[in-house]
């Protein structure tokens, strides 16, 4: 059997977004790091199989409805009617930008547990994908481990991208030494420059890059949002600009180009040389740059297509 897609593990968030300053108006988006990924790989053609928990609320049921339309299957999740989605308040602040305010998870403790795993999906698919969002909770914790361990049995490519919330965590140190022991568990990670910057307890890119190459990354991908993104492969780092756009609103930015990044190792492979992992870095920056020019992280009117079709030529060459 060929092994195709990616398999997402994550929680459902609905982004509820602040349509001006006063904060007190708000559009509803599906959105959350991990969902995010999910539809951007998938809307690149890349079979997506997404594991969660989902409830029965009004909220759930957007959440299913959306990405059901989006043809991410959601065949290996798990239905509780107890479960309640959480909700994620994105502000306004005074220069306009956009920045995660509070969260709403009025039932945090019932998660998707390791026993509600099904193993069968692990053999479908060739990549494995989760952020830290599953990290800070013991239970779901246990779930990514399991799940780690059933994608290695399976060979899959495992991606991790730290997506960090701190007013998640109950300290800073306890997210620094959690994401860091998971981050050498992956061949693919992804931070933003912050994230770096905060688990290298550094203040430069390239100190940091340094500090962390202690962890052998083999593929290690840094955000960093205007200026573009660099990545690191067998020690050696590139950098590609970000392409210029109009930007309105970054949420999801970041997923969008981890995604974008997924697609190349799934579809292409690993990258063998620097030309090859440049082409996927630009690819990554072109669909990051896309999702900024619409509000809410699933909402780019960019034709995605494009850019994918002219990336194919590129490795047709």
């Amino acid at each position: 059997m060929v092994q195709q897609g990616i398999i997402s593990l994550g929680e459902a968030f609905v982004d509820f977004i602040s349509i001006d300053r006063s904060n007190t108006k708000y559009n509803q988006y599906l959105g959350g790091a991990t969902i995010n990924l999910a539809v951007g790989a998938r809307r690149l053609g890349v079979p997506v199989y997404y594991l969660c928990k989902l409830g029965t609320d009004k909220l759930s049921e957007f959440a299913e409805q959306e990405l059901k339309k989006e043809k991410v299957s959601l065949e290996y999740s798990v239905q509780s009617t107890s479960k309640k989605i959480c909700g994620v308040y994105v502000h306004l602040n005074e220069e306009g930008d956009r920045y995660f305010h509070s969260y709403l998870n009025p039932t945090a403790d019932e998660v998707l547990t390791a026993d509600e795993l099904k193993p069968e999906v692990f053999q479908y698919a060739k990549m494995f994908y989760f952020a830290s969002g599953t990290l800070f909770h013991e239970k779901e914790k246990e779930t990514t481990e399991r799940a780690l361990n059933y994608a290695k049995d399976a060979n899959h490519i495992v991606a991790f991208d730290a997506n960090i919330r701190l007013k998640r965590w109950e300290s800073e140190d306890h997210c620094r030494q959690t994401v860091l022991s998971f981050m050498k568990k992956a061949d693919i990670v992804k931070l933003a420059e912050d994230e770096l910057h905060f688990l290298t307890e550094t203040d430069s890119l390239d100190t940091g890059l340094e500090k962390l190459a202690r962890e052998n990354i083999p593929y290690l991908f840094v955000t960093l949002g205007s200026e573009g993104g660099c990545a690191v492969m067998n020690g050696n780092k590139v950098f590609v600009p970000a392409s210029p756009v109009k930007a309105i609103d970054t949420t999801g930015a970041g997923d969008a180009f981890m995604a974008a990044v997924l697609y190349c190792f799934h579809d292409y492979g690993l990258p063998v040389n620097k030309s090859q992992i440049v082409e996927y870095l630009e690819f990554a920056n072109l669909v990051g740059a896309a999702v900024t020019t619409e509000i809410g992280a699933l909402t780019s009117t960019i034709d995605i297509e494009e850019l994918k079709e002219q990336f194919q030529k590129k490795q047709k060459q």
